[in-house]
Formats: structure tokens, C-alpha cells, sequence
């Protein structure tokens, strides 16, 4: 009984961190949209259960080497963590990206070759490829870097199931951008049915990276 109290408020302590992204996140600006997490994806992980499920987004957009990348080909068969936000957040994508950067040097060899994270710009005027290379390297630099034009972006947001990314004038030279803000977890069948929205601490991730890529999504 205990342990299925403490699971249930866990799970609505995320679901509350989802909805209060819908108000608050990236200085005000960024938000979760039509994916929300309902309760705790298996008995074992800290993640959350996405509702409804999506694809991987099957989109060819260009790295920061410059050259194209097949996101479906590329991660063929691997664990992929999946993130939308950009370098000049002040706030939530580095968080997000630091404290992920952190668990991710917590894995084996081994358990890295069967995890691929993939970080697309929500903001691809200031977040050149080499803006976006350096702001990625300083978390890990097997972090792969995506810069879409702004039709590739809204092609995606759309096939993520979210709003289209939104910028803020502030001055002639910030702006924030409204992004939805968690990480969507892609399993081996290419579904995304694995969430953790901002909130998601260190331990978590170091918990919850090596079941994922033993396949533990449900």
C-alpha cells in the first residue's frame, strides 16, 4: 500500500510539472502541448506515460557538421531521447541538457552505443551550427545537434503533436521562444511512449536510462 501511494503521488507530481509548463518555463514562454503524462510508465520507471503515444518523426534535417541527417535511419534500433529548445533558454534547456549530460557520463560504453540523444533548435536564427555545436559539447559531446529551417520546424512540431514554436520580442536583440518543454523517449519500435518533463533530476535519469535501453517502456 505504501509503495503504491508513493508511486501515485509521483505520478501526479509530474503530471503537475507538465501542466505548469503550460504557464511557466523558458522565462514564461515555453509549454507542453497535447502530450501528457497520466501516471508513471511501468511500476520501475520515473518517466511518465505519454498520451497518446508518438512516431519518431520521420524528417531528413541538418546536423551541425553541416550534413543530412536521416532521423529514422540514423537512430535505427537504438534508445533515442528526443528534445525541442534552443541554446539562448535562459533557464529550462540547460537545466535539462546539464542534467542529462551529467547521467549520460554515468553509462558504460556499451549501454552509450545503444542510446542516441537528439537536441533540434527551436530558434535556428541565432542557433547556427556552430552556436549550437559549442552550447551542446559543453553538456556531452555525443549529444547530436539539429538546425531545421523554420518550415522543417513546424513540420515537426506538428508531427510531434505540438503547437508551433513561438517567439517573444523583447529588444532588437532577445527574444525568447515558446517550445514545448520535455523529452519524449523513443524506443527501439520507433514510438515515443516515454516522457519526463522539467523536474526530471539526475537520479532520475541515472535511474531510468539504463531500463530504457533494456527496452523497459510499459
Amino acid at each position: 500500500m505504501m509503495f503504491h501511494q508513493r508511486r501515485m503521488a509521483a505520478a501526479l507530481a509530474l503530471l503537475i510539472a507538465i501542466v505548469a509548463l503550460a504557464a511557466s518555463a523558458c522565462s514564461d514562454d515555453a509549454r507542453v502541448v497535447d502530450v501528457r503524462a497520466t501516471e508513471l510508465a511501468s511500476p520501475v520507471l520515473r518517466g511518465s506515460q505519454a498520451v497518446p503515444p508518438r512516431d519518431k518523426p520521420n524528417l531528413v534535417l541538418t546536423d551541425t557538421s553541416g550534413k543530412a541527417y536521416d532521423i529514422v535511419k540514423e537512430t535505427e534500433g537504438k534508445l533515442t531521447l528526443f528534445y525541442i529548445g534552443y541554446s539562448f533558454c535562459p533557464d529550462i534547456c540547460p537545466t535539462t541538457m546539464s542534467d542529462l549530460g551529467i547521467a549520460l557520463k554515468s553509462l558504460s560504453a556499451k549501454q552509450r552505443e545503444s542510446l542516441v540523444v537528439i537536441f533540434v533548435t527551436a530558434d535556428p536564427d541565432r542557433d547556427t551550427a556552430a552556436v549550437l555545436r559549442k552550447w551542446l559539447d559543453a553538456f556531452d559531446t555525443g549529444i547530436v545537434g539539429l538546425v531545421p529551417t523554420h518550415q522543417q520546424l513546424d513540420r515537426l512540431t506538428a508531427m510531434m503533436g505540438m503547437a508551433p514554436t513561438e517567439t517573444t520580442q523583447r529588444t532588437s536583440s532577445y527574444y525568447t521562444v515558446s517550445h514545448a518543454a520535455y523529452v519524449t523517449a523513443f524506443d527501439e519500435t520507433d514510438m515515443g511512449n516515454v516522457v519526463y518533463p522539467f523536474g526530471i533530476t539526475v537520479a532520475d535519469w541515472k535511474h531510468d536510462l539504463p531500463l530504457l535501453i533494456q527496452g523497459v517502456t510499459s
